[in-house]
């Protein structure tokens, strides 16, 4: 008789964003007359650049003449593709190989399909609050997970306890969901902590284009050591508007070597490679042209206009928490306001008070961990016209 994976069993049986929807649908349908405005879920509003627009249009173009129509593509990206994220990372200060780059459908999809390349007996350290996928993806397999504590404390920025060991660390800078950045000192210390620990730290840098505070790190790689112990995560998703285009990558450095049981070595930029070539059958040769567009020096300028508008959103929320006497964290270096629940409320409470008396939606920090329980998340990826009337809205609840 067939069994299924029982570890399924042990994951909420709905995912946080799933639920949101559901129960704004809910209200929507019972209140087809009311306006509501979505800061909830990190899609963007802006179009595609028009770089972008003009490089997708050329390689719909291409696909139409047998002269230069393509069919399956490398794995791993094109060539063209990775050269050019590999010169923005060089722009940034970062020395990184084309072939230590592996394109895919977004960071999403990599931060759990990278959990085939560990055994089910490594040890998982997440930080609590914590983007869903990390936590979820191990539980299907199995792992057994440690939780760290961020909080208003230590800024929602956990560090290395010494006392504690563990295998595979996920970290996220600037953070999903609190906003909160690692510094270089910081981030030093974790890398420290795990090549004296052997261990691997999974970095997500997906919102590394919000980082505006040059002595910030946009890349783990600018971090001596970090090549021996870490993988960067990162995705056009935010950085140039590819939520429903699907662009991502995944760094896994060539240094990157442990020993098998058998003594033999074992390096995970081929096990990666490996599991992608058999797996994956790598982003649509169109959308890697429109992404290509987007690492060259005008396609960033491109994208950073349109990042300045999600920073102006991120402004205007951060200065309506001032206002109202409201702690927070994040709103700048990040798209993310992590704001402390008003009138005591549970998270959850919060987001139905949020919703059915002023018609704005943001996400319950309680879908994060349970340090998030009297917390709530507001995006900045709206347009400034709905972020405007939607604070006007929130000052509504205080008075």
């Amino acid at each position: 008789m067939v069994r299924f994976n029982e570890n399924y069993l042990n994951i909420k049986q709905s995912y946080l964003f799933s639920e949101i929807a559901k129960r704004v649908n809910d209200f929507c349908e019972a209140n087809p007359d009311k306006k509501v405005i979505r800061l909830g879920i990190g899609d963007v509003t802006q179009p595609l650049g028009g770089l972008v627009i003009e490089a997708l249009h050329s390689a719909v173009d291409e696909m139409s003449k047998a002269e230069t129509f393509r069919g399956y593509g490398p794995e791993q990206g094109y060539d063209f593709l990775r050269e050019g994220i590999r010169d923005y990372y060089k722009r940034n200060g970062v020395e990184i190989d084309a072939d230590e780059i592996f394109v895919s459908d977004g960071a999403k999809s990599d931060t759990g399909n990278i959990t085939d390349m560990f055994s089910v007996d490594n040890t998982v350290l997440v930080p609590d609050p914590v983007y869903p996928v990390y936590v979820d993806t191990n539980i299907m397999n199995g792992r057994n997970i440690i939780y760290m504590d961020g909080t208003a404390e230590n800024g929602f920025l956990p560090m290395p306890d010494n006392n504690v060991r563990a295998d595979i660390i996920y970290l996220c800078s600037p953070n999903n969901p609190t906003g909160a950045v690692y510094t270089k000192a910081q981030l030093k210390e974790w890398v420290g902590y795990a090549n004296k620990n052997d261990s691997i730290i999974l970095f997500d840098s997906a919102y590394e284009c919000f980082v505006s505070e040059p002595e910030l790190p946009r890349s783990i790689y600018s971090i001596e050591g970090a090549k021996n112990c870490c993988v960067e995560f990162c995705s056009l998703s935010k950085t140039a508007g590819f939520t429903g285009t699907r662009c991502g990558y995944t760094i896994v450095p060539k240094a990157i070597v442990k020993k098998a049981s058998d003594g033999s070595e074992m390096s995970l930029n081929h096990m990666w490679n490996r599991r992608q070539t058999t797996k994956f059958n790598g982003v649509p040769y169109i959308v890697q042209r429109g992404a290509a567009a987007v690492f060259t020096e005008a396609g960033m300028a491109e994208a950073k206009a349109m990042i300045d508008n999600y920073r102006r959103n991120a402004e205007l929320i951060s200065r309506t928490m001032d206002e109202m006497g409201v702690r927070y964290t994040g709103g700048v270096n990040s798209p993310y306001i992590w704001f402390e629940c008003p009138f005591g409320m549970y998270s959850w409470d919060f987001f139905d008070k949020m919703l059915n008396e002023i018609q704005v939606v943001g996400t319950p920090g309680a879908g994060f961990g349970k340090n998030g329980d009297n917390y709530f998340r507001l995006t900045s990826f709206n347009n400034y016209e709905n972020t405007k009337e939607a604070m006007e809205r929130f000052r509504s609840l205080f008075s």
